[in-house]
């Protein structure tokens, strides 16, 4: 009896690591591991050697004063500046007012793209800060861009 007890133990164990290691080769090739680097060290430094940088030529648009109605759009350019492929995973507003468009297919080192940005202001008079964050494969993971100006009432 006591021979069966230690028989089923070791088969359990051994079962649990054949699964353990199933799991673990399925996790190191999933869809998204290639876009999954933690540049921080042992250390507690961060490794930017192998990193995407999304570095814009202008984080901040202002459009100045405009009537209530109108329809703000700018393109806000960017450069990948890493050593990597960017891949930009979403881009989202501050409210549903404005609404923005980012590229699907990645930037290489040293490609720049655009990331367009329409602002309704309708309904939306006085001083305004329209927000995007844009998540991407960079360090930190999110970065900010925002349209900035006055909607005139009358």
């Amino acid at each position: 009896m006591k021979y069966l007890i230690i028989l089923m133990f070791a088969a359990a164990a051994w079962s649990a690591c054949k699964q353990d290691s199933k799991v673990a080769k399925q996790l190191a090739g999933g869809p998204n591991s290639d876009l999954v680097n933690n540049p921080m060290t042992a250390s507690g430094e961060i490794d930017t050697n192998r990193l995407a940088r999304i570095i814009f030529e202008h984080p901040v648009f202002d459009f100045g004063t405009v009537k209530v109605g109108e329809m703000v759009q700018y393109e806000f350019k960017f450069t990948n500046t890493g050593s990597i492929p960017l891949s930009i995973l979403n881009a989202r507003s501050s409210c549903g007012c404005t609404v923005p468009e980012w590229p699907e297919d990645a930037i290489p080192p040293g490609g720049t793209g655009v990331i367009k940005a329409k602002f309704n202001t309708e309904g939306r008079p006085g001083p305004q800060r329209k927000m995007i964050m844009i998540t991407a494969n960079t360090y930190p993971n999110e970065s900010r861009i925002a349209l900035v100006g006055v909607v005139d009432a009358g």
